[in-house]
């Protein structure tokens, strides 16, 4: 197994860890709030980070058939995998500070630049990972 494949299966354990402690939080929201809920950030944070564990050990698999060097596959992973835990940890502090329910009401970096990275970051790392896939067991 190599250092990418290593990365990424650690990342899926700390995002699932991460998911846990979450769904701590969101309890104790539930139990201490007047209205029953958690703060939607921390509802959301708690299930990204349930989702993005099983995403990073999807792309682990993926990256275990993968035609690139495994530089290569650092950055395809890396980047991807930058951007969820940079979203849980942004979920969770607005959650945490209490802050907006909504944060693309106001228009900052965030909310405009940081997208459009995160876009092109997370579909092109995980579109080369899927792609290294598809050459090596259809078009090989």
């Amino acid at each position: 197994m190599n250092l990418a494949i290593k990365l990424t299966l650690a990342a899926a354990g700390l995002f699932l860890f991460v998911g846990l402690i979450g769904g701590v939080l969101k309890y104790r929201g539930i139990m201490t709030s007047p209205s029953h809920r958690a703060h939607p950030y921390i509802d959301v944070a708690h299930r990204a980070a349930l989702m993005y564990s099983f995403a990073a050990l999807v792309m682990a698999e993926l990256l275990r058939y993968s035609p690139y060097p495994v530089s290569v596959q650092l950055v395809i992973t890396g980047v991807p995998l930058f951007f969820f835990a940079t979203a849980i940890g942004q979920y969770f502090r607005l959650g945490l500070l209490g802050g907006p329910t909504n944060q693309f009401r106001e228009r900052n970096f965030n909310t405009t630049w940081g997208m459009a990275l995160l876009i092109v970051g997370e579909l092109g790392g995980i579109g080369a990972i899927v792609w290294g896939f598809i050459v090596t067991q259809f078009l090989a």
